[in-house]
Formats: structure tokens, sequence, C-alpha cells
């Protein structure tokens, strides 16, 4: 049975995608060593919530500028999930074909973070994502 959707960020493809890499990245970690709990692992599950916990948060504010903030928020923390698989390949605790299909995720949910913070309607932003003018 499909799950009812209740809320504004449910219905947005780059929740669902950023979900969908959440679940992945708590299904990589768990094969992680035990002393890798509170260092590698806490952070890599932790800054995969952020971006599915940013996007929501987001998308529950009043206005397109605080919207793009908690998107910006979410893409920092799309970058730091991706710089952390580096580190747990190099360190050996993942494979390069996990770490790549892994990435590709992270493109693919960055490219979403991207083209939805385009849209909104903000004429000044602390990243480096085109806007669309006002009015």
């Amino acid at each position: 049975m499909p799950e009812k959707i209740q809320f504004r960020f449910e219905k947005l493809t780059v929740w669902q995608s950023a979900r969908r890499l959440c679940g992945e990245i708590y299904a990589v970690t768990r094969g992680f060593p035990k002393e890798e709990l509170f260092g590698l692992t806490s952070q890599l599950q932790r800054a995969a919530v952020s971006i599915v916990a940013n996007i929501a948060g987001g998308s529950g504010r009043d206005s397109d500028p605080d919207f793009a903030h908690f998107l910006e928020m979410a893409y920092g923390s799309a970058m730091e999930v991706a710089a952390l698989l580096h580190i747990a390949a190099d360190s050996g605790r993942l494979d390069l074909s996990t770490r790549d299909a892994l990435s590709g995720l992270i493109a693919e949910v960055s490219a979403q973070l991207n083209a939805l913070n385009r849209s909104l309607r903000v004429e000044r932003s602390k990243t480096p994502f085109p806007r669309k003018p006002s009015g």
C-alpha cells in the first residue's frame, strides 16, 4: 500500500531522492566496523539525514528566501556526504563501486536541489546557484 502524502515536502521529487539516498547510506554504514560507530558511521548518517531534514524544514517556510537558505544547507550536507564517502573508500571501509553508485545518487540529489533552488524567486544567494529575476 502506497504511503499517504500528508505534507508538502513529501511531494517534492528532491525530498524523495534524498530519502532514498539516506536509506542507502544507512544500509552501507551497517557494514562498517564498530570502531567507526561514533566516527565515520555517525557522520555519514547525520549528514544524510540533514539533507532530508533541511528540504522538509525549508518547504515549511513562508518565503522563497527562507526555503532557498534551507536548500543551500541541504546542498552543503550532500557535499559532506560525498567527501565522507571518499574518506570511507580511502580507508578501506567502502569499495569503489559502492562509493561510485552512492556518488551517482548524490549527483542526482544535488542537481535536483540546484534546479529547485534556481526556480525560487530570490535575488541573492550565498551559493553560486543562478537566480530567477524577481517580479
